[in-house]
């Protein structure tokens, strides 16, 4: 009996393409499978290093670079965009696992009672203990596994695709972020500057009010326009403070200690570095009381000049319009993650038709049986051609499959009108930027000029204080523009590079997520470890003071 169940594995087995193990090959095999757990190991970390939880560390200095990768290791959407796609290569798998073998195995016990219709009494039958063996094999399906795993293929394909463009929305987000910091933290440079500006002027012109020289509606002006220069200088901090909110948002950082960002090459302030700190935000500063005397009230307006953006200077977008859109074409992930699922449903289409034809499939059985009376064993072997379908409900189904495959074929064409227009759009307005900064920034200095002018004509009573105001006011609004102007055209030129998806210095692959998923999931035994490690040292503490 034991040699004809050995005959019967060795059997099953080759049917299946799988050699009979001797105990020399069990060894090779458990061998082998130590030598890959170590080379997985000493693999593991390098991917570990790529994918893992970033803090911030107190008083760091953070390139746009720094911000992207601080991003990219703690967004879960990145997370999410990984799960799906080991989901997409496991379905490859599950698709594949057709062409293998079904293995059955089951142990019975039966025990019958009855009564005979010859008069002779009743009868019992008890069958021991029984065992059943069977090996079911797909041999030919008229193409439905192969349509089905080259449409879980193409689904991969679109899962990598979709992760692209998750690393590539995050990117861009940091960088908008970015640049709005640095852009609200000149602005809050120019309000400090006018209100020290308008301290200034205000002393002077008391002082001229006490000696008779300028009249007491100079002196409310000046006052006035002190209140509302500290008014504006309360937004911009607001602005400011709101600003490193959406950075350390769009980095996924809470809790976030001080830190500073560093410069672009453009958007260059005068201090290379912009300090980012919460800490004080529930503080209250009074900023609407007039500044006390100052002996020296001398009005320097030179001494005043707002140079918050240092040697500012940019290099011209190198690409066309139509050199941009065909960059798009080919680059564009979204793009190419559409076109994949058109493929999918192709052949997701066929994969339906098709339920109408047969399986081919072959088995090999064994069943050994014993009763009190004799043994009963044997084995079979069968090929099998069978179909199960319901006509109406695959007709339907066809339909749907190529409804499905005309909506995504929409999509793509959606994609690619609105890719056009949208390349269009920021390229437009990236190249008026590129004009406008150069007149911007002559702006500002004819308007500091202006001002200087105006400031001399009232000092020696050749105008009015209405027409210094208004020089301050064009010089301070002038500066206000040029740094918009700059954060617009980073801005464009950021969206210009979303949109044509050109390639990022600091990246994410599907290569560097590889085995995330499994790395994670030792980390996550191992912090459990330590917790169940910590509870029982906690409670033999607990034991001992309480004894």
């Amino acid at each position: 009996m034991k040699n004809k169940f050995k005959i019967l594995l060795a059997v099953i087995l080759l049917s299946a393409g799988i050699p009979a193990f001797s105990a020399q090959h069990t060894e090779q095999t458990k061998t082998t499978q130590k030598t890959q757990k170590v080379q997985k190991a000493q693999k593991a970390p390098q991917t570990q290093q790529t994918i893992q939880m970033i803090q911030i560390e107190k008083d760091a200095a953070l390139s746009l670079n720094d911000c992207i990768k601080i991003a990219l290791n703690n967004s879960p959407v990145v997370r999410r965009s990984i799960f799906n796609y080991d989901i997409a290569v496991s379905s490859v798998g599950v698709a594949k696992s057709a062409y293998f073998p079904s293995l059955s195995l089951g142990v019975a016990y039966n025990q019958s009672f009855g009564e005979r219709s010859n008069g002779r009494g009743s009868y019992q039958s008890r069958t021991l203990p029984g065992f059943d063996a069977s090996l079911s094999q797909l041999l030919w399906n008229f193409g439905k596994t192969g349509a089905n795993i080259r449409m879980e293929k193409f689904n991969r394909i679109a899962a990598e695709f979709d992760f692209d463009e998750t690393v590539l929305t995050t990117i861009f987000n940091v960088k908008l972020q970015y640049y709005a910091v640095l852009a609200a933290r000149s602005l809050l440079e120019v309000e400090k500057l006018n209100v020290q500006i308008n301290e200034r002027n205000y002393q002077r012109t008391l002082a001229y009010y006490e000696e008779g020289i300028r009249s007491k509606i100079d002196l409310v002006n000046a006052e006035v326009n002190l209140s509302d220069s500290k008014i504006a200088l309360v937004r911009a901090e607001n602005t400011y403070k709101n600003a490193i909110v959406s950075l350390n948002n769009a980095m996924y950082v809470a809790y976030a200690p001080e830190y500073r960002i560093m410069n672009t090459e453009t958007f260059n302030l005068d201090n290379p570095y912009v300090p980012m700190s919460l800490t004080h935000i529930d503080h209250y500063k009074k900023l609407l009381t007039l500044p006390e005397d100052i002996n020296d009230a001398v009005y320097a307006v030179k001494a005043e000049k707002s140079d918050v953006l240092k040697n500012y200077t940019f290099q011209k977008y190198p690409f066309t319009f139509e050199k941009s859109v065909e960059i798009a074409k080919e680059n564009r992930p979204d793009l190419k993650a559409l076109l994949a699922t058109v493929k999918a449903m192709q052949q997701y289409v066929l994969l339906t038709k098709r339920q109408y034809l047969p399986n081919l499939t072959g088995n090999v059985g064994y069943s050994y049986a014993n009763t009190r009376l004799y043994n009963d064993n044997g084995m079979n072997v069968s090929i099998n051609l069978s179909t199960n379908f319901n006509m109406m409900q695959v007709k339907h189904e066809v339909d749907i499959a190529k409804s499905q495959l005309d909506l995504a074929k929409v999509e793509v064409d959606l994609l690619n009108q609105n890719l056009y227009f949208d390349i269009q759009s920021a390229y437009v307005d990236m190249i008026q930027l590129e004009k406008q900064i150069p007149l911007l920034e002559t702006n500002v200095r004819q308007t500091l000029e202006n001002l200087e002018l105006a400031d001399g004509r009232y000092m020696v009573g050749l105008s009015d204080y209405i027409q210094l105001q208004d020089a301050r006011v064009n010089y301070n609004n002038a500066q206000s523009s040029y740094i918009q102007a700059v954060y617009n055209y980073n801005v464009a030129r950021a969206t210009l590079e979303r949109e044509i998806a050109l390639p990022q210095e600091n990246t994410l692959t599907v290569e560097d997520i590889k085995d995330y998923s499994k790395i994670l999931h030792k980390q996550e035994q191992k912090e459990a470890k330590a917790a169940r490690k910590i509870n029982k040292e906690s409670k033999k503490e607990n034991k001992k003071d309480n004894v």
